[in-house]
């Protein structure tokens, strides 16, 4: 493979207002590091319509949509009904970002818990996998995906977090494994054991961006161009070809989320 490896940035917030003022110069950027498809991620109703907007403007830009779980405890059943309707539009891959917070804490935990398995249930219903946020709340999201049959829509454990027992369960209920910039850091602690121990068709990437930068940009806006930083350290971790890694991501990714 000649030229830069090519990636796939599943979980992005491109249509953030961190990008209002290079939103161009940054996806320009992107595919000159190689980033070939992007997924942008909504977070509540607002968002996921922006999200969806971007991705109908850009070819190798994807939706996803859905509540996070600091905004649950908002949502209304006029919102949910509106972004089930927005999850069945043809540019909208995936049901998401949904879970659990139980480290900041911004929406009371039953409010999550009730939106997140509203939202599975959606996934369910309209046959494409859920994006899912988990912190600090391991034990009580994988109880929720298991009882709400993930693995009848396949879904990504976002920005994973947890060690190679989470990830051995995640793996259990059918999810694949996104791993993002804090894999690169030095305290990483857990997440260069799961790089190793990820199965290869199991493993995908992401910046989470504005979010979360990798190592040697951290303190700087995240972007999907630093997607480059985080892979090489990945193939790093598994001794793999940067290519070899990068390329087998990006199909997961892509087998996934149903894009040819």
């Amino acid at each position: 493979m000649s030229g830069a490896p090519e990636l796939f940035d599943t979980h992005a917030h491109l249509h953030f207002p961190d990008f209002d003022a290079d939103r161009d110069a940054m996806l320009a950027r992107a595919r000159a590091a190689g980033v070939r498809r992007m997924l942008t991620v909504g977070t509540d109703l607002a968002t996921s319509r922006a999200a969806l907007a971007l991705a109908a403007r850009e070819p190798d830009v994807w939706a996803t949509v859905g509540v996070h779980p600091h905004d649950a405890g908002e949502t209304d059943e006029r919102a949910l009904a509106e972004v089930e309707r927005l999850a069945t539009e043809p540019r909208v891959v995936a049901v998401g970002e949904i879970g659990l917070d139980f480290f900041r804490n911004l929406s009371p935990r039953p409010a999550q818990e009730v939106v997140f398995r509203r939202f599975l249930a959606v996934a369910r219903r309209v046959g494409k996998p859920a994006v899912v946020h988990c912190r600090d709340a391991h034990a009580e999201t994988l109880a929720i995906l298991d009882d709400e049959r993930v693995r009848d829509a396949g879904g990504i454990m976002h920005c994973f977090s947890g060690d190679v027992a989470v990830a051995r369960r995640c793996l259990d209920l059918g999810l694949v494994i996104s791993l993002a910039g804090p894999v690169t850091y030095p305290n990483a602690r857990a997440l260069p054991d799961v790089a190793r121990f990820v199965p290869a068709d199991r493993l995908v990437l992401e910046t989470d961006c504005p979010f979360l930068p990798p190592q040697g940009h951290r303190g700087q806006r995240n972007e999907p161009a630093y997607l480059a930083v985080t892979a090489a350290r990945v193939a790093e971790l598994r001794g793999e070809p940067l290519d070899v890694l990068a390329q087998r991501s990006s199909d997961n990714a892509r087998r996934l989320l149903r894009i040819g």
